[in-house]
């Protein structure tokens, strides 16, 4: 199933070319106002991750900043996916060190949004965001709306994930998960040394509602991203978050009701 939305004069059909067949499989539309060529946008640094191989829990491919594409302040674009193949997506968000402001969904299917994730970012430059979002069952999309103003522009860059096993398979053998009842807190420190780290949340099944904060001494809040999954279970969520200079803290709130608990994953990435 095909998904195209149509408004009146301020909608405009960009195809992204690559030269990977999987990348062949994304289409991508924007709304609102016009694009800012990506090429204005700082470039993203490439990282290389502890681990190698198969066992790799981002595939680097997308960060290839030839994706980028600006998205202007109050205006949306969507990558949607035809090929139903496609198990997981990569969302990769930052700014030229300004802050970043935005919403991401996934949708699957006429009003169907299962995940949702509210991101703020104080230096979109110095902290960018990635996440991994799985997509059975095929034919989703991504939308990425930046809630910032106008002078606020984001570089968006989402790409299919080539790996074969899921995230929640591949991290849940790295450490026991530690529970979080409904309206529970749990902080996790780390050492000067760790420059990223990695954060699964998922549930049982039921509903996931949580808040995950990166602080940098006391209440100096550097990233905050709201984040709601209908199924934890089937639709996990995993974030790399950087961690630059000394007393970083990562603090997950379990938003939701005592009868909701969600089961938690943060162990230093790089």
């Amino acid at each position: 199933m095909a998904l195209a939305v149509f408004l009146p004069q301020t909608s405009a059909f960009v195809v992204q070319s690559s030269g990977t067949a999987k990348v062949a499989a994304l289409n991508s539309f924007a709304y609102g106002t016009a694009s800012q060529p990506a090429s204005t946008m700082n470039r993203a640094p490439r990282y290389d991750n502890t681990m190698n191989g198969d066992d790799a829990l981002l595939d680097k491919t997308a960060l290839d900043t030839e994706q980028l594409v600006a998205v202007q302040g109050d205006s949306l674009r969507t990558w949607a996916f035809t090929t139903p193949t496609i198990e997981r997506v990569q969302v990769f968000l930052k700014t030229d060190g300004r802050p970043l402001n935005a919403n991401v969904e996934l949708w699957q299917g006429p009003d169907n949004t299962p995940q949702k994730m509210g991101v703020y970012i104080e230096d979109g430059s110095q902290r960018p965001f990635r996440a991994v979002v799985e997509t059975p069952r095929g034919y989703n999309a991504i939308a990425v709306r930046n809630t910032g103003q106008m002078e606020f522009p984001l570089a968006a860059s989402v790409d299919a994930d080539t790996q074969t096993a899921s995230i929640n398979e591949r991290l849940s053998q790295l450490e026991r998960p530690k529970t979080l009842q409904g309206g529970a807190v749990r902080t996790f420190a780390f050492d000067p040394y760790v420059e990223m780290i990695q954060v699964l949340l998922k549930t049982d099944g039921r509903p996931l509602n949580a808040r995950i904060e990166l602080l940098q001494g006391p209440n100096n809040l550097k990233q905050v991203i709201e984040v709601y999954t209908e199924d934890g279970m089937d639709r996990p969520f995993f974030i790399i978050c950087e961690t630059p200079g000394t007393g970083n803290v990562v603090r997950i709130v379990n938003t939701a009701t005592l009868e909701y608990p969600l089961s938690a994953v943060v162990e230093p990435y790089e």
